[in-house]
C-alpha cells in the first residue's frame, strides 16, 4: 500500500460528476490526476455501491464538501464499480442524489491496485482515505475494515493540521495553538 511521502499514481478514470446530470451527455466525465492541479485532494474509496455503510460515509463527505472546498481541497470518491452503477446508485439513493463531488469508477482496478487498497479476499476497495498535497504527495493514509465507516470530520481535522505545516498535538483543532520548539 502506498503511504505518506509517496506520489499519487497517475490515473484517468470515468466518473459521475457532482450534482445531478440533467441529460445523458452530462452523465459522465473523465477525471485524471491533473484535473485539480494546485489543490489538495481527499481521495476516499469504498467497497461497493448499493451497500449499507458506504452511503453513510459518502453522504457525510458530501455534507462537508464546502468545508473541504474552503481549504482548497477537492473530494474524490472511488470504487471499483462502473460509472453506470454509480449513476444508478445516485439516482436510486436519496442521500446520494445531489453529491457535491465526483464518483470515480476504477472498473479495471488500476488505481486501486497502484494504491494497494484492494481487499485480498473480496477484490474490492478497502475503506481507504488519502490526503494528497498540491504537489501530488500523499500526506495522510487511513484504512478501515470493510465493516467500519470512517469519520469525515477527522479527515478535515487532519487536513487542517497538515495545512498549518506546524507541529499539531493530539486532538488539535483549527484555530488552536500549535506546538513551538523551544
Amino acid at each position: 500500500m502506498l503511504t505518506v511521502g509517496d506520489t499519487l499514481p497517475s490515473f484517468n478514470l470515468k466518473a459521475v460528476p457532482a450534482g445531478q446530470p440533467q441529460n445523458p451527455s452530462e452523465a459522465f466525465v473523465e477525471i485524471n490526476d491533473k484535473s485539480y492541479e494546485g489543490k489538495w485532494l481527499v481521495l476516499f474509496a469504498w467497497p461497493k455501491d448499493f451497500t449499507f455503510v458506504c452511503p453513510t460515509e459518502i453522504a457525510a463527505f458530501s455534507q462537508m464538501n464546502e468545508e473541504f472546498a474552503d481549504r482548497d481541497a477537492q473530494i474524490l470518491g472511488l470504487s471499483t464499480d462502473s460509472e453506470f452503477v454509480h449513476l444508478a446508485w445516485k439516482r436510486d439513493h436519496e442521500d446520494l442524489r445531489d453529491l457535491k463531488f465526483p464518483m470515480l469508477s476504477d472498473l479495471k482496478r488500476e488505481l486501486s491496485q497502484s494504491l494497494g487498497i484492494l481487499d485480498k479476499n473480496e477484490g474490492v476497495d478497502l475503506r481507504a482515505t488519502f490526503i494528497v498535497d498540491p504537489d501530488g504527495i500523499i500526506r495522510h493514509v487511513a484504512v478501515n475494515d470493510l465493516s467500519v465507516g470512517r469519520n469525515p470530520q477527522e479527515t478535515l481535522r487532519i487536513l487542517d493540521a497538515l495545512q498549518t505545516d506546524e507541529l499539531c498535538p493530539c486532538n488539535w483543532q483549527q484555530g488552536e495553538e500549535v506546538l513551538k520548539v523551544a
